[in-house]
């Protein structure tokens, strides 16, 4: 029996897995683990990268300098979120179409405090959106609509 090894989720003790969206200055994203990569081949080995370090996501890889050019929070009944621009030069794949991180994809990724999440990254139009919620709102953290976008799915400010 042939096994692809290009198919194989490669995983490392350690590895950054837990997102956190405390306040617009502390807050992490899922992104790939290299860059180069595309934000849909990375779906099952993602990393979390963040602001800055902070317990509520252990080994959390800081965001490249320059990388975050907005950024706006927002919270309501059982949720938070960021919304915002990234800098297409910097890290991502500029052209990429995007894709979405979330309690499925990578495997046993989570968001301190929180039931469930979704995380959007759209390098070709420069956006991206984290929202986290509690169990009895999980229909604010719709998924299964990444094609839809940041802005159709995580309403907020994209500027």
């Amino acid at each position: 029996m042939a096994v692809n090894v290009n198919k194989l989720d490669i995983r490392v003790e350690g590895d950054p897995m837990t997102v956190t969206v405390e306040n617009e200055t502390v807050f992490c994203s899922f992104l790939t683990r290299e860059s180069g990569q595309t934000i849909g081949s990375s779906e099952s080995n993602a990393v979390a990268y963040c602001t800055q370090n902070t317990t509520n996501a252990p080994n959390a890889r800081r965001f490249p300098d320059g990388s975050i050019l907005t950024k706006h929070f927002a919270s309501g009944d059982g949720y938070v979120q960021i919304t915002g621009l990234i800098n297409r030069s910097i890290y991502v794949v500029p052209n990429d179409g995007g894709g979405q991180y979330d309690i499925k994809a990578p495997v046993g990724v989570k968001c301190t405090g929180y039931d469930s999440f979704m995380n959007l990254v759209e390098p070709n139009v420069g956006r991206f959106c984290i929202r986290c919620c509690k169990k009895a709102v999980s229909d604010k953290c719709p998924r299964g609509r990444s094609e839809a976008g940041c802005e159709s799915i995580i309403q907020g400010t994209y500027s």
